[in-house]
């Protein structure tokens, strides 16, 4: 079920109530999932690599928890893996992005890390050879 979920990312946009006035300039439903997300990213001639924590996600991009920062305007590509009992196995999806907005989380917490997609989050296939 949530693999169908998954998919349809693109398809759910936020709902016009109420509460959602003071939240209008989103374009999309966001859902606060918890996963493991690996980034990579270039800041100089060097690519970087971080594994982060996602907050939330929705078809127009994620939010990250980062141990380190990752400059605004970065390009990233990301791979999301959703672990958990409700998974036979797990699930890889991949994207790429930007980081728009980058919020100090304290001295502890590391950096929120706003990631607008440039390109569709979609499910990495694997095959088996034969």
């Amino acid at each position: 079920m949530f693999l169908i979920q998954a998919r349809g990312l693109g398809t759910d946009r936020q709902d016009n109530t109420a509460d959602s006035t003071a939240r209008q300039e989103r374009k999309y439903r966001r859902l606060k999932l918890r996963y493991t997300v690996h980034v990579e990213f270039r800041p100089s001639e060097l690519v970087s690599e971080v594994d982060t924590v996602s907050r939330n996600v929705s078809a127009g991009g994620l939010l990250l928890e980062a141990p380190l920062l990752i400059p605004q305007g970065s390009s990233v590509s990301f791979v999301m893996i959703l672990r958990g009992s409700q998974f036979v196995r797990p699930i890889e999806l991949s994207g790429e992005g930007e980081v728009v907005r980058v919020e100090p989380g304290g001295p502890e917490a590391g950096f929120g890390i706003a990631v607008k997609c440039t390109s569709p989050i979609s499910q990495i296939q694997h095959y088996s050879r034969l």
